[in-house]
């Protein structure tokens, strides 16, 4: 059953990634959200700590409401994902087997994930206009996950941990671009959305890989 439920989130993520560019549709909402949900059935069906259960619901609950791609449901959406992002950085502070002398020792991603957050901060917040609080309140969330997931060993399934971290990361910086930064005709924006679902259900996987 476990196997099965992963197949099909993998399928609904599969069917997804063509609709990335498309119109809001309910077909759009229902295989986004239950890409993740989904992945959140597999965590609990193979006992994974509730804290990545959570965060998987969260992120599951920001995928409908972005998908519908209004301002209201997208400042809902980035609410939701925050705090997915604090439920994994919860879940990888907890663990008995995380420290924090792990992330002292990794000084340069700390600093490069400090300046990467300036930058970006500098670059949306001229021009993220009504969004610009909760989009500048994201930015060292998403970071502070990418900085606390350090404090796990690079071991067994833990490996998995900090690549999917960063490929979360890319991914959100991808959106970012796409949505403030980039004119509404660029040819980019043809190329985004394809590599932004990958990254962003992969991080989700590589998740659950990790700790389920």
């Amino acid at each position: 059953m476990t196997t099965l439920m992963f197949w099909i989130a993998f399928g609904c993520a599969l069917g997804y990634l063509p609709l990335t560019s498309r119109p809001a549709g309910s077909l759009r909402t229902v295989l986004k959200t239950a890409s993740v949900a989904l992945l959140a059935v597999t965590a609990i069906m193979n006992g994974g700590p509730w804290l990545l259960v959570l965060a998987l619901a969260l992120c599951a609950t920001g995928d409908a409401l972005l998908s519908r791609e209004t301002d209201a449901t997208f400042m809902t959406g980035i609410a939701a994902f925050a705090a997915g992002h604090l439920a994994y950085i919860a879940l990888f502070l907890t663990l008995p087997i995380s420290s924090a002398g792990l992330i002292l020792s990794a000084p340069a991603i700390v600093w490069s994930l400090i300046i990467l957050g300036i930058i970006m901060a500098t670059l949306l917040a001229p021009r993220a206009g009504d969004l610009k609080g909760p989009v500048l309140a994201y930015i060292p969330i998403i970071l502070g996950m990418g900085i606390t997931v350090l404090a796990l060993p690079d071991a067994g399934p833990l490996r998995w941990t900090f690549p999917a971290a960063m490929a979360f990361i890319a991914s959100d910086l991808i959106l970012a671009t796409e949505k403030f930064l980039l004119p509404r005709h660029h040819p980019a924006l043809k190329v985004t959305p394809y590599l932004v679902w990958p990254l962003y259900w992969g991080a989700q996987l590589g998740f659950v890989l990790a700790f389920a």
